[in-house]
């Protein structure tokens, strides 16, 4: 489950923004003074967001984003004059701070970084009967067409994407098809 992490200089602010984020059904959030601080939760976890001051007491947000774990996404908190000058590519919310923009940002980013990281965890492996299916495929097209083993991988790849199938189900299908021409 993702996490919500705030980080702010006065840690009676961070606490006030996780009370609202609770209060809204987020059920983990943090809050925290320092940045080192931050980063030892942040570990703790698989994916998350992190709310942050634009000058903490140990480091600047910059140094902060470029610390995090690949499925944490930062939202640089400040006013508008700062956020302005902030980099591209930063997420931010300006203050004074409305509880909308900031539980609707909070809900659309951690679903994305969820999203990534239930991703990233499902590498899924073939079968050795799935693996066959697809080297006889490209075996039969080679002979057939002409095509290198490169150009026979292809041709599946592009077909399964083209007809919405994985490229087991299409290697299937060319087989079947070759296989009653022939």
């Amino acid at each position: 489950m993702s996490v919500v992490v705030i980080v702010l200089p006065k840690l009676e602010d961070a606490k006030k923004i996780r009370k609202i984020l609770m209060g809204h059904g987020f059920p983990q959030v943090f809050a925290y003074a320092t940045a080192s601080a931050a980063l030892s939760e942040i570990r703790e976890h698989e994916s998350g967001m992190v709310i942050s001051g634009y000058h903490l007491k140990d480091m600047y947000y910059t140094e902060l984003a470029d610390s995090l774990p690949l499925h944490f996404e930062l939202v640089l908190l400040g006013s508008a004059s700062t956020v302005s000058a902030a980099d591209t590519g930063i997420l931010s919310l300006t203050t004074p701070l409305k509880v909308y923009d900031l539980v609707n940002t909070a809900e659309m980013v951690l679903h994305q970084m969820e999203r990534m990281a239930k991703k990233a965890r499902k590498p899924k492996r073939r079968s050795e009967r799935e693996d066959n299916y697809i080297k006889n495929a490209k075996v039969l097209l080679m002979e057939r067409n002409h095509l290198s083993e490169e150009e026979a991988h292809r041709y599946i790849q592009k077909s399964s994407m083209d007809n919405g199938t994985n490229m087991v189900e299409t290697a299937q299908m060319i087989l079947t098809l070759l296989f009653e021409e022939g």
